[in-house]
Order: structure tokens, then C-alpha cells, then sequence
């Protein structure tokens, strides 16, 4: 593997530290941002980490940085409070705010194409049905175990963690939360699979 760091890869680097210097300053809720980042954050050191014995495609790099800063954004104003999200609540009259939505649908939508590759190039899997229920799986139990994670911060920390949760009163915001993760992964591999195997192949092929 060439060890040499990708221009467009410092692109991306510099596109993500920028919109998280622009978040860090002065957000909504401090307690929030931190927990709203630190997924962001924790993706940055493992992908840096593993860069030279496992690159990924571009493709990969990309959509990770759209789900960043999806995270980043959402720290900066909480989930509940996005202003274009809440125009969009008073413009079309809509019941709450839907940013979560976006972020838990992203939360499905971009790992699955993570895991895709993975699978893909690491384990014995081929495509086809059974890569796909594997990987729509795994999108399910990371949704569901963000969830717990969830909940441990909210009783761990009481009306702290009210930000974070961002329920705005929905009951089943859970349930909500995991089957936009789930729309997402199955969307994604229907619109993106294509795709990704392009990107598979040049890297194969370079």
C-alpha cells in the first residue's frame, strides 16, 4: 500500500477540522456538542489510524465526512434546533424539528456502504442477498446500540442529556431513530452499490 497521504484526502481533513473549529465555537449546549462530535471524532482516529494497512475508497472517505458534518452541525445547534430545520417545521407546518431524522437516516445510509466494503474486501462474503442481510444487520445493531448509548448518558446524567436525546416529546423516537437507520442502510445499498463497486474496482485495478 502506498503510504503517500491523497490530496483529496487532505482536502477532506481540511474540510472536516474547519466545520469542527466553526462548531467548537460558541455552540448551543457545550455538553451537547461534546457528545454530538465525539462519534465524529472517534471515526477521524480510527480511519487515521488504519490508513496505511487499510485504505479505503474514495467514495468511503466522502461519505464519512457528509456524515461528520451532519454530527458536527447537529452538536453546534442540537439536533432540536437546527435553523434550517426549523424553518422547515414553520414553513410546512411539521410537528418537530426533523434534523435527527436526517442524522439517524445518515447513521444507516453511510455505514452500510462502510461495512460493504469491509465485507467485501476482508471477509468471504460476495454480493448478493446474504452480503446485503449481513449488512443491513450490522447498520441495525450499530442504530440499536447508539440507542443504549443514549440512554446510559441520559440516566447517567440526568436532564443534562436532554439535548442530546432530542426526543421533542416523541415517545417513540427510539423506534423512530432505528427505522430511519434501517431506511437508510436499504436505500443506500439499492442507490450506492453500483456505485461502490466502481470505486472497489479502480482500487483493485490501481
Amino acid at each position: 500500500m502506498n503510504n503517500r497521504l491523497d490530496p483529496l484526502h487532505v482536502g477532506i481533513l481540511l474540510i472536516f477540522f474547519g466545520v469542527l473549529i466553526w462548531s467548537a465555537i460558541n455552540p448551543k449546549d457545550l455538553f451537547t456538542w461534546f457528545l454530538e462530535v465525539l462519534p465524529a471524532l472517534i471515526g477521524l482516529i480510527v480511519l487515521t489510524a488504519t490508513y496505511n494497512r487499510f485504505r479505503f475508497t474514495n467514495l468511503i472517505y466522502f461519505l464519512v465526512l457528509i456524515h461528520a458534518i451532519i454530527l458536527i452541525v447537529g452538536g453546534h445547534y442540537t439536533y432540536a434546533e437546527m435553523p434550517l430545520f426549523n424553518w422547515l417545521r414553520d414553513t410546512f407546518h411539521l410537528d418537530r424539528n426533523y434534523y435527527d431524522r436526517l442524522g439517524h437516516f445518515a447513521q444507516g445510509f453511510i455505514p452500510a456502504i462502510i461495512v460493504r466494503e469491509i465485507l467485501l474486501r476482508k471477509s468471504g462474503l460476495t454480493r448478493g442477498k446474504l452480503l446485503s442481510f449481513v449488512i443491513i444487520s450490522i447498520c441495525l445493531a450499530i442504530s440499536a446500540s447508539y440507542e443504549l448509548i443514549e440512554w446510559g448518558v441520559a440516566e447517567a446524567t440526568g436532564s443534562a442529556a436532554d439535548a442530546f436525546l432530542g426526543t421533542q416529546g416523541d415517545v417513540w423516537d427510539t423506534q423512530w431513530d432505528m427505522f430511519m437507520a434501517l431506511l437508510g442502510a436499504i436505500l443506500s445499498l439499492v442507490s450506492m452499490s453500483n456505485l461502490h463497486n466502481k470505486f472497489l474496482k479502480e482500487l483493485i485495478d490501481h
